[in-house]
């Protein structure tokens, strides 16, 4: 049987901390790739990572950017128990699809990434939509305010 904590009459399990924190690393780290993608100068990778970068068309730096930007805000969210975290997870979750969907709709993007490496947007994709549910879910509850 889980410990439960009585914090402002909802009670919830002290393991939602644990979630809210990873969360809040998941996205910092994701914002920190994002931020190494966008001022990383093209002219100093190899040719075919200069390819990649420079065939990225703009909406998908810019669908990146904005789930990145909506999971920070959404892990804040966790933390401070709001309900916002929803939405702002939610969102983000849309944003990583549009990311990910676009770059297997480019074929310039689709036919430059090896099949080897196809696991890290799956994950990141099964981690954005586990927060996502895992917001949902205390908002039901009564843990989000």
């Amino acid at each position: 049987m889980d410990e439960v904590i009585d914090h402002r009459d909802r009670r919830f399990p002290p393991w939602y901390w644990l979630v809210a924190v990873a969360a809040l690393l998941f996205e910092l780290a994701g914002s920190y790739a994002y931020y190494l993608q966008m001022t990383t100068d093209p002219a100093g990778l190899p040719v075919d990572q200069r390819a990649l970068i420079q065939s990225t068309p703009v909406w998908i730096n810019a669908a990146y950017g904005l789930a990145v930007l909506a999971g920070v805000i959404g892990a804040v969210g966790l933390l401070q128990r709001r309900r916002f975290a929803t939405g702002a997870l939610g969102l983000s979750l849309a944003m990583v699809l549009v990311q990910f969907g676009g770059i297997m709709l480019v074929p310039a993007l689709r036919q430059s990434i090896p099949s080897d490496q196809l696991l890290g947007p799956i994950v990141i994709f099964l981690l954005a939509y586990g927060f996502w549910q895992f917001a949902r879910a205390a908002a039901r509850r009564g843990w989000l305010h």
